[in-house]
């Protein structure tokens, strides 16, 4: 997908988050941040796809890629969480708004320098005066498919903590998803600190 870069643009950010629907954990946001003048970055980026769309073997390859490439200062990101007791307290939209806006916040970009590139129905703060939502993002424009991949590898891997401080619902294994098997453990034992209510039936 062509993107159109206005020549003040010094950085392009791409925004997703993973997390939307699951009945435990937080909603997790990635922005992923690449120089307007990486000229590298088409050739890194080649063959990345929605995290959706990639096999937990294959997002963690990435991840380790992604890492590497920050550490080299070619890219940046930044990853907020919001929790399940936001999520409980102020509904899933407000949490993802403050997750995002929390990440972009952490990569101390200018937002009049700054190009926001955002999958599905995000939108940044107004005085980021570019930016662009786009449908199915996630899997055309690879720095917003780089962040979702970041985006679900974090929780994911938080969601593998969470496993061993609550062990009797098996979050390792299903991460929070309403599975069959999480279900059972929710009318077995209850819910748990980091369940959200509202998605609970």
């Amino acid at each position: 997908m062509k993107i159109i870069i206005p020549p003040e643009i010094k950085y392009i950010i791409g925004i997703d988050e993973a997390g939307r629907g699951p009945f435990a954990g937080p909603v997790s946001v990635c922005a992923f941040c690449v120089p307007a003048q990486n000229t590298d970055f088409k050739k890194f980026s080649k063959g990345v796809r929605d995290s959706k769309k990639l096999s937990e073997k294959k997002r963690d390859e990435w991840f380790e890629k992604i890492k590497e490439e920050k550490r080299a200062g070619k890219i940046n990101y930044a990853v907020s969480f919001g929790s399940a007791d936001m999520i409980n307290k102020r509904g899933l939209s407000y949490a993802i708004k403050f997750a995002l806006k929390k990440s972009l916040k952490a990569l101390r970009c200018e937002p009049k320098e700054t190009l926001v590139l955002m999958d599905g129905s995000l939108h940044a703060p107004k005085n980021y005066t570019h930016q662009q939502t786009i449908i199915h993002g996630d899997d055309k424009v690879p720095v917003i498919s780089l962040a979702s991949v970041v985006a679900k590898v974090t929780r994911d891997r938080h969601m593998l903590k969470m496993g061993k401080k609550y062990p009797v619902y098996g979050f390792e294994k299903h991460k929070g998803y309403g599975t069959k098997a999480h279900i059972k453990a929710i009318k077995t034992h209850g819910i748990s600190k980091i369940h959200r209510k509202a998605f609970i039936h």
